[in-house]
């Protein structure tokens, strides 16, 4: 089941039939691609990169949701399937071996998690479902985006989808049709883009040509691309890094049984940020869309990027993307 378009998997983690998610599936078939979805069934927000171990997880087509959604298969080739599962859940049995049980012949050459509803920026990459599914892939050896609606009501939420079906497309040009590194089948601790800490060489071997590098680190899912889109969004797009974003009061408290037990409620009251240049809650606050470049690996793992070959990622092209995003 090749193409010579290839294929996107898609999930989310506000479940299949999410707004924002729909939204997605239609722009992107109306743009001709062909999409393979693995999204959880029901919504899983804030589930971070929590799995199900040793617990059976039902997987079901949807096909009734390619007549539902208006889908043109003379556009592009849709397969849609939910799992009991979570965002992270879904990338797992995807990639390793669900979709070729599934839809066999087909090897996705992006993973796109979202359109999300609401904000995944700051330490929200922490707890995010959406990105937690795009962080899971990268762990793969996929490539991956996570994008994100910031505001919590679907109104205006095309603005995310136009963003989002033009980064697509933009990381799209830098990779191949088939994927060339699915389930890691081999891995190389030379490539120039991995740290060698705790060593640190006064001359990286990056340092020749850090966008070639950066690009293999995308291909290889070990760098992910995280799209923020505010609902006043005003066309124009931000290379940035993570901000400082908190959330205060974030619980709520009720005393039961006569103070014998309690409960408590997560849900801040208030959320602000603290300015940081380049960052993605300034960038969003601004009214443009951001685009951060984030490391799938741990700081000290053996697959890690280089600190300062990071600091490549925060150059920009003329329309505002990672200016490693093109050759």
């Amino acid at each position: 089941m090749s193409s010579t378009k290839g294929w996107i998997l898609l999930t989310n983690d506000d479940g299949i039939e999410a707004p924002g998610f729909r939204l997605l599936v239609q722009a992107l078939n109306a743009a001709g691609h062909n999409l393979v979805a693995f999204a959880p069934h029901a919504n899983n927000s804030a589930a971070g990169m929590r799995i199900n171990l040793g617990t059976p997880m039902e997987l079901r087509k949807r096909e009734d949701l390619n007549t539902e959604w208006g889908l043109d298969s003379s556009l592009g080739e849709t397969r849609l399937f939910e799992l009991e599962g979570t965002p992270c859940d879904t990338m797992i049995v995807a990639l390793d071996g669900g979709l070729e049980h599934a839809v066999p012949g087909i090897h996705p050459r992006l993973v796109v998690s979202g359109v999300n509803l609401g904000p995944n920026m700051s330490q929200d990459s922490y707890h995010s479902g959406t990105m937690g599914a795009a962080r899971e892939a990268g762990l793969y050896g996929m490539p991956s985006i996570a994008s994100s609606f910031t505001s919590f009501e679907p109104e205006g939420m095309e603005s995310s989808i136009k963003a989002t079906v033009e980064l697509i497309e933009v990381a799209l040009g830098v990779l191949p049709v088939e994927p060339v590194n699915l389930r890691r089948p081999s891995v190389d601790l030379s490539a120039t883009h991995l740290s060698r800490w705790p060593i640190i060489p006064e001359h990286p071997a990056w340092e020749d040509d850090p966008k070639a590098a950066l690009r293999t680190a995308f291909q290889q899912g070990e760098l992910m691309l995280n799209l923020n889109v505010p609902p006043s969004w005003n066309g124009e797009v931000s290379t940035t890094r993570l901000g400082m974003r908190w959330y205060r009061d974030a619980i709520t408290f009720n005393s039961i049984d006569g103070d014998e037990a309690a409960t408590f409620t997560i849900g801040a009251s208030s959320i602000d940020h603290s300015p940081v240049a380049q960052s993605d809650c300034d960038v969003v606050e601004e009214g443009k869309a951001s685009v951060s470049c984030l490391p799938v690996w741990p700081q000290t793992h053996p697959l890690a990027l280089d600190d300062r070959l990071l600091t490549w990622t925060l150059e920009s092209c003329e329309g505002g993307y990672p200016a490693w995003l093109y050759d």
